[in-house]
């Protein structure tokens, strides 16, 4: 299984969810994340989401932010999207249904389609890092939930 989480910057909440997400699937699984914007490539997560994380013993700082390519649409399995402008732009990108269905919003599944949203924090604080944060843990382990167990 391929997983990509994407973003808008790719430095803040998917490298974030990349990071959860490991920690919950097999090593033989592949977990990365993009941004739909190339403005931070090369660069590490912001400084608050790698505290955050570490304070979770998880490490993120090793992460590079890149763009999403066409080649993810063939790559990944699934792509999750962390807010709708995000999706939109992402949907944008795919040539033909297959690619369509491989996308959709990280937090679909919770079921809470009103705030199918993860906030960006990056304006914010480092509380706003810590919800975001939870909110990325409750959505991994929904999608760890759903993958077919082999």
């Amino acid at each position: 299984m391929k997983i990509l989480m994407v973003c808008l910057g790719n430095i803040c909440r998917s490298p974030l969810a990349e990071g959860i997400m490991k920690t919950k699937v097999p090593e033989n699984f592949m977990v990365d994340s993009a941004g739909t914007i190339s403005m931070h490539e090369g660069e590490h997560p912001d400084k608050r989401a790698i505290k955050t994380a570490a304070n979770h013993n998880i490490d993120i700082s090793k992460q590079r932010s890149r763009p999403i390519t066409r080649k993810d649409f063939e790559t990944f399995d699934k792509i999750y999207c962390m807010d709708i402008d995000v999706f939109e732009d992402v949907v944008s990108k795919t040539r033909n249904e297959e690619e369509r269905q491989k996308v959709s919003l990280f937090l679909e599944l919770l079921g809470d389609h009103q705030n199918a949203e993860v906030p960006d924090p990056y304006w914010g604080d480092m509380s706003d890092f810590e919800k975001v944060f939870q909110l990325l843990d409750r959505g991994c382990d929904a999608i760890k939930n759903q993958i077919p167990q082999s």
